[in-house]
């Protein structure tokens, strides 16, 4: 089942859980993440930054929607960390049910603006639209980058930024970075600010970041208001692992069939707890009984 973020959310925020948005860019990740949710009957996002969708092409795409339309369990497939309103418009087109732009390097009206622009571009298309405000800090091994100190994110501005966008999540900064902390570093979330950005804003919120923080913080930031997580380095670390190992084994071969069922199989196994820690599992079951229609592409 293909659905927008509005719809994922949506029940998200009147249930309480999160669902996780899982980074890929190849069939063997996509079905790590695809498997995983089927198999735990739990809704899921997947994510694909412009630097991932330049490596898989427009065309895997076609497989994408084809395979999470066809499914029992409800999915969005999202464009994460857009980075210009073309990349943006690049995404609707070859039809992403959700993108987000990401102006939170941009001075404040700036980001105000560019964000307004795309949502009234893509909120005529039934896309959703996530917008973030703060900066997310950089471990130096993720595609998906961020910044060497973390801003916060202010909830003044946060309420403002939603009123004058009409964007429908937010991505906020509360300490996180992307990709696995170096050894010896353990992140302390700003649950303070988390619940301070709650209290004045009403759209989901969304926790960039999500890899390799303890589980009790993420679980503690659920319960205050976060709908959606990114997960990217925990689950593909767990993989690749896996498949390092298998090809340091003598005579283990070169054929994919050998190499990679069972690196899909430690990915799924990340992806499952992630899942439990969301509070997602089962959950898929609750956008069937609502009868939830199926998002199409408004155009080709």
């Amino acid at each position: 089942m293909l659905i927008n973020m509005n719809q994922m959310l949506g029940v998200a925020k009147s249930h309480g859980f999160a669902v996780g948005a899982f980074n890929l860019s190849d069939s063997n990740l996509f079905r790590t993440v695809v498997e995983a949710a089927e198999g735990n009957d739990a809704p899921a996002i997947v994510a694909i930054h412009p630097m991932e969708l330049a490596y898989c092409k427009d065309d895997f795409l076609k497989y994408v929607l084809a395979r999470v339309s066809n499914s029992p369990v409800p999915f969005v497939v999202h464009l994460d960390h857009g980075d210009s309103i073309e990349s943006v418009m690049r995404a609707v087109r070859i039809g992403f049910s959700s993108v987000m732009i990401d102006g939170s390097a941009l001075p404040f009206e700036e980001n105000v603006a560019e964000t307004a622009e795309v949502v009234r571009y893509c909120h005529m298309l039934g896309v959703s639209v996530e917008g973030e405000l703060g900066t997310i800090g950089d471990t130096g091994i993720s595609i998906e980058g961020g910044v060497t100190k973390v801003i916060y994110t202010d909830p003044s501005d946060a309420r403002t930024f939603v009123e004058r966008t009409g964007v429908d999540t937010l991505a906020v900064a509360i300490g996180t970075c992307h990709g696995l902390y170096p050894r010896g570093v353990e992140p302390k979330l700003r649950m303070d600010v988390l619940e301070s950005i709650k209290a004045v804003v009403d759209v989901p919120l969304v926790l960039h970041g999500g890899s390799g923080n303890r589980d009790s913080e993420v679980a503690e930031a659920v319960s205050i208001g976060i709908q959606k997580v990114n997960i990217s380095s925990d689950y593909k670390s767990a993989f690749f692992d896996r498949a390092r190992e298998i090809l340091s084994q003598a005579g283990s071969g070169w054929e994919p069939n050998a190499i990679f069922p069972s690196c899909i199989e430690a990915g799924k196994v990340v992806i499952a707890q992630k899942m439990g820690l969301f509070g997602s599992v089962g959950k898929a079951s609750l956008y069937r009984e609502a009868g939830m229609p199926q998002w199409r592409q408004a155009y080709c």
